[in-house]
């Protein structure tokens, strides 16, 4: 399966991570490395065996220019039967920073895997060291967890069980935080939060709720994908597929 949707100069697609090649790999480590310190190959290559899809974002050369690696299987939990769509590395090149483009064909991604595993709640599992991650949740999704407002805490149990099971003994239950073995950190002119950002209160949340993201600590995120949950900007990606 390959789906590629074209916005712009920038095209994105999504394939099997046994299709990608050794060049292919080398230039998602350094476009990483060009935004985190502390990634090393052999790191990368564990995290990307672990995952099962990854999502292309190239320029019309054919140039990397973002990616995101995903695992996207099915789990049980309390009786419920979920799709789990967990992102793992997840990077676009600063010069295409407001491009619609990853989440375009995320959501396509997400839409034509996740029947795979039958009719399930489906549901995307984030870890997010940058508020920049973070913000991507009140953008698209109505309603996730954690949030400023505490809204959507019946979800609180589902996101613990999965990070549980996902992070073990990384995952700390009373803060929502895990912390890596061999955390990545983002570079240092990314660190900083603009004042007028600090001002969002979502972006003021994940401050608080993650001070150590300035030492790589991920912050565990949980939304629930379905059209009903979808904000308008969400809609709008929906209906451009």
């Amino acid at each position: 399966m390959n789906s590629i949707a074209l916005t712009g100069r920038l095209s994105g697609r999504f394939v099997p991570r046994e299709a990608l090649d050794a060049h292919r790999k080398s230039s998602m480590l350094l476009l990483l490395r060009s935004h985190f310190t502390g990634v090393d190959r052999e790191t990368f290559d564990a995290d990307l065996l672990q995952k099962n899809w990854v999502i292309l974002l190239e320029d019309q050369r054919g140039v990397l220019r973002g990616f995101s690696t995903l695992l996207v299987y099915p789990e049980t939990i309390a009786g419920r039967a979920l799709t789990v769509v967990y992102s793992g590395d997840t990077i676009v090149a600063r010069e295409w920073w407001g491009s619609p483009v990853l989440p375009l064909t995320w959501l396509r991604a997400v839409r034509q895997l996740t029947p795979l595993y039958g009719n399930r709640e489906v549901y995307w599992l984030l870890l997010t060291s940058g508020f920049r991650t973070y913000r991507f949740l009140p953008v698209f999704f109505r309603e996730f967890f954690p949030r400023w407002d505490g809204a959507s805490a019946a979800d609180r149990s589902v996101m613990q069980s999965l990070a549980a099971t996902q992070f073990g003994g990384r995952y700390d239950g009373k803060t929502g935080i895990v912390r890596l073995d061999r955390p990545q950190v983002l570079a240092p002119e990314l660190l900083d939060v603009p004042a007028r950002r600090a001002l969002d209160p979502h972006v003021a949340f994940f401050l608080e709720r993650n001070p150590g993201y300035v030492y790589g600590d991920e912050l565990v995120c949980l939304a629930r994908i379905a059209e009903e949950n979808l904000t308008a900007a969400g809609l709008r990606i929906a209906k451009a597929l």
